[in-house]
């Protein structure tokens, strides 16, 4: 460098790192969600929102886009870990812990459906509603949907967290709330961490345990639905058979 060449000073080197600052005002995230309305915002400037600054030269939309493009989507991201957040430029721990309070939020507020208001007409009615809540989760959870003679859920129980067998769960604990709640009929969910929904010979066995313990109750076991990753199987679809009449027939 010759003493010619013109040297930046101080305060022009940091301009040239592009901020939140550098974007006009009305094309700012926090502007454009109080103008808009959180509807009108892209999944990169939500994400950016909840961010609040960038890093590492980029704005905080910029880090948003690229958190992105390499989870590929918004449901990726909400499944990757702290530490793989993390690790993209610009996020680190504190930025990576936001989010995933931010996505736990959306995950709760899907589950938190006032049970009064939940009727059940299918298995996927079941699914739908417990995939985003109990696909991802790192252990096994066993929960019972008390329902009314309408269908209507009344209560979602927790009665398991573990490996889910029959040789471990109490079935008597699977009825507990359904019998204080005089509930006509109950409904099995669990998970699969490996993420398969396949259901196992336990599954199946478990399943048969509640049935014949349901029956003794009488209360009905409906169904028994198993969660994976992205897919559940009803075991009741499955051909497994739940209904007093068909076992009947059968015998």
């Amino acid at each position: 460098m010759s003493i010619d060449d013109p040297v930046p000073s101080a305060p022009e080197h940091r301009r040239s790192a592009r901020s939140i600052r550098d974007i006009p005002a009305a094309e700012r995230p926090r502007e454009r969600l109080a103008l808009r309305g959180p509807g009108g915002l892209s999944a990169a400037e939500l994400i950016a929102v909840v961010l609040g600054t960038g890093g590492g030269g980029r704005s905080a939309v910029d880090v948003a886009q690229d958190a992105l493009a390499r989870h590929a989507s918004v449901g990726a991201m909400a499944r990757a870990s702290d530490a793989e957040l993390a690790v993209i430029p610009g996020v680190g721990a504190a930025k990576a812990a936001r989010l995933s309070a931010a996505f736990e939020l959306g995950r709760r507020s899907v589950a938190d459906w006032p049970v009064g208001h939940w009727t059940i007409r299918s298995p996927r009615d079941v699914a739908e509603r417990l995939l985003v809540e109990m696909g991802r989760l790192e252990r096994e959870e066993l929960r019972v949907l008390s329902l009314n003679a309408k269908n209507v859920v009344q209560r979602v129980s927790t009665s398991y967290v573990g490996n889910v067998s029959a040789s471990l769960v109490r079935v008597g604990e699977l009825f507990r709330d359904a019998v204080r709640l005089d509930a006509s009929g109950v409904i099995l969910v669990h998970n699969h961490p490996s993420g398969d929904p396949t259901p196992s010979p336990d599954d199946l066995h478990l399943t048969a345990e509640a049935i014949a313990a349901g029956r003794l109750l009488d209360i009905e076991v409906l169904d028994h639905v198993v969660v994976g990753h992205d897919a559940w199987v009803s075991l009741r679809d499955r051909g497994v058979s739940f209904d007093r009449a068909e076992r009947a027939r059968a015998a």
